[in-house]
């Protein structure tokens, strides 16, 4: 993969060297096989190449196609290029050798704007149209790489690049709060960062939402959408092995694209169906190509006191290694990180993502196997992160609801019996837990009463910015029920851009990608074709992914129903260690002046009323000591950026 940038100059004024050196310098600090650059007097484009499949290594970015008079700069890896070839008609002795990049500039030379719709994979791109004085870019349908540009006040200078710091180093960018992003930070409680993902915490520095291009010329600078996770039919099989076999197809081909790599494969592995169902498809390929699959798993530290409810699994080590054991060529890794706490990591995460974020609790383990991924010359790592909404869906109790809505009563009946047995839940109570999902709920908008945290955000800030009137606008906050959250998640995109920022960073700090194949364009399409009872079957839920994982997972991992996996469920404990730090810099933003005009003092005073007096059980689950963890990152990070 590689890291980006480039600026061109609308007005044909010629590019300051010392502006484009700033860009690449910026780079300086992240491992890199390559470092190039392409600049005629009005456009620069430069990158830091990082080889992770066979054909990187042939790849030297920006690439000249004199003949077409292209120039290409790419932060990709392509999925579907075997599909590429045959559509592009480009014959078997280039194949072996083609770049990515490559790949992207055949399309765009056929298709032209509408390339993008034909590539799947992790990209972002931008191609430089020498004839039609133009710049052309997309980023991929999810999002998982970040692609950020920024004009001067008369638009008639443009620069892009794949982080956003180097863009502070050009003189007509400055660095100024973005007040609407940050109101929708601290006040959407869940992870999601701002509902228009074309913005940053900075007013100045834009970003291309994922599935869309842009076009920059002198007559327009245009943001377009060019696709959709969505599918645009149902599919109807007359069987459910018909379903299964489907599936194992698409999905073991969205795995095996993702082991490209000339360097060693890893895997994130819990004791859950996701990672599980995509290492018990990776490895066995890995296998006949004489390579293991190198497993990260987190895991509580060394003494940590249990304080979750008898569903909970803090600690999945029986359930790794079954999985482990059972799929075989794996070589696992159980990973503590002792020293580690979210507290501490705080300002290395504000420096590497560029921005605040709200998923404190598995920061330390998350870098943490990024690092022991780097020491292991990991050059691709697996994850099944999407896998709840798109390979393990099944909402039973929305599905029964439904049911019930449509008086199916004799099918509802069976499953409310095999249900009641399988989750050992009495019939009545699931009836009523059934009836209830079923009657209508009021629509309510996003705000102090509809939120599952205390609102952080300060009552004037949130009025001054009418940031509760946008999230209802854009339905944030609405009552969903599980049907409508999942094709909500994947028809807008701003779910999609935190992990995008995320992932992008890491692998570029550590040079290793991450790669998910329960977010491939395919598999998710497939997924929300086919209809919901391939979820729900015979009283048991994610029954689809349970099914096509038969011999392949052991069944104390496939078929376990009551029981879920809760990660960083110490991350409380080992916060004690620090724990009069945390007590004593949240006393500091409490009376800081800036944070006034932007925190809830009052959530952060209970907070600490609360980290003084309540037992360790209780702060592990504190929605006011969460919410004032993410209250101390904001104000560090509207420290670090903008005093």
């Amino acid at each position: 993969m590689s890291a980006i940038t480039g600026i061109f100059h609308l007005n044909g004024e010629p590019i300051k060297s010392d502006e484009a050196s700033s860009l690449m310098e910026s780079f300086n600090r992240f491992p890199s096989d390559y470092r190039q650059v392409w600049q005629r007097e009005q456009i620069f484009l430069g990158c830091l190449g990082q080889w992770i499949t066979p054909e990187s290594i042939f790849e030297r970015l920006p690439f000249y196609d004199y003949e077409k008079e292209l120039v290409v700069t790419a932060d990709a890896i392509i999925d579907n290029r075997e599909e590429l070839f045959e559509r592009l008609q480009i014959i078997n002795p280039s194949r072996k050798k083609m770049t990515d990049s490559e790949l992207i500039l055949h399309s765009y030379i056929k298709w032209g704007e509408a390339a993008p719709k034909y590539i799947i994979g992790d990209f972002a791109f931008m191609i430089w149209d020498i004839k039609k004085q133009t710049i052309f870019g997309a980023r991929d349908l999810s999002g998982v790489r970040t692609l950020y540009f920024v004009t001067d006040e008369s638009k008639s200078r443009f620069a892009f690049s794949t982080l956003i710091k180097p863009l502070f180093s050009l003189p007509y960018v400055k660095k100024q709060p973005n007040e609407q992003w940050l109101a929708e930070f601290l006040a959407i409680d869940s992870m999601v960062d701002c509902t228009d993902s074309s913005t940053t915490p900075y007013k100045n520095i834009q970003q291309v939402p994922p599935g869309h291009s842009i076009i920059v010329n002198t007559e327009k600078i245009k943001i377009m959408k060019y696709g959709s996770l969505l599918p645009d039919d149902f599919i109807k099989f007359t069987s459910d092995g018909e379903y299964e076999e489907a599936f194992k197809g698409i999905f073991q081909e969205a795995v095996n694209v993702r082991l490209r790599t000339f360097r060693n494969v890893g895997s994130q592995l819990s004791g859950g169906l996701d990672s599980g169902a995509v290492v018990s498809f990776a490895s066995p390929i890995l296998a006949n190509q004489n390579k293991p699959l190198h497993t990260f798993s987190y895991i509580p530290k060394e003494g940590f006191v249990d304080w979750t409810p008898k569903w909970a699994v803090p600690n999945e080590t029986p359930f790794i290694k079954a999985t482990a054991n059972y799929v075989g060529n794996i070589h696992d890794k159980l990973l503590n990180f002792p020293d580690r706490d979210s507290y501490t990591e705080i300002d290395e995460w504000l420096e590497m993502i560029e921005m605040p974020y709200k998923f404190f609790e598995n920061t330390f383990w998350i870098r943490g196997i990024y690092e022991k991924a780097q020491e292991n010359n990991i050059g691709v790592l697996l994850t099944g992160a999407r896998g709840n909404f798109s390979i393990s869906y099944g909402p039973g109790l929305d599905y029964y609801s439904l049911l019930l809505k449509k008086l199916n009563f004799i099918k509802l009946y069976n499953e409310i019996r095999l249900f009641s047995h399988n989750r050992n839940i009495s019939k009545k109570r699931l009836l009523s837990m059934i009836t209830h999902r079923a009657l209508p709920k009021r629509k309510g908008s996003y705000g102090q009463n509809h939120s599952r945290l205390p609102q952080l955000i300060n009552h004037s800030f949130a009025e001054k910015s009418q940031v509760f009137l946008k999230l209802k606008n854009n339905n944030v906050g609405k009552d969903f029920n599980s049907f409508e959250t999942r094709r909500n998640h994947f028809e807008q995109p701003y779910y999609w851009n935190k992990s995008g920022v995320v992932g992008t960073k890491l692998s570029l700090r550590y040079g290793t990608l991450e790669r998910d194949p329960t977010n491939d364009p395919r598999i998710i399409k497939f997924c929300l074709a086919i209809p919901v009872d391939q979820y729900i079957k015979h009283g048991i839920d994610r029954s689809l992914i349970r099914r096509v994982t038969k011999n392949r997972l052991p069944d104390e991992v496939r078929l376990s129903q009551n029981i879920r996996g809760m990660q960083s469920a110490d991350w409380i404990e080992r916060m004690l260690s620090v724990k009069e730090e945390i007590l004593n810099e949240i006393h500091n933003v409490i009376s800081d002046s800036m944070t006034k005009e932007y925190l809830n003092i009052d959530v952060l005073k209970l907070a600490v009323q609360k980290l003084k007096e309540k037992p360790l059980t209780e702060l592990a689950v504190d929605s006011h000591v969460k919410v004032a963890i993410r209250g101390l990152i904001f104000h560090r990070f509207m420290k670090k950026e903008f005093i």
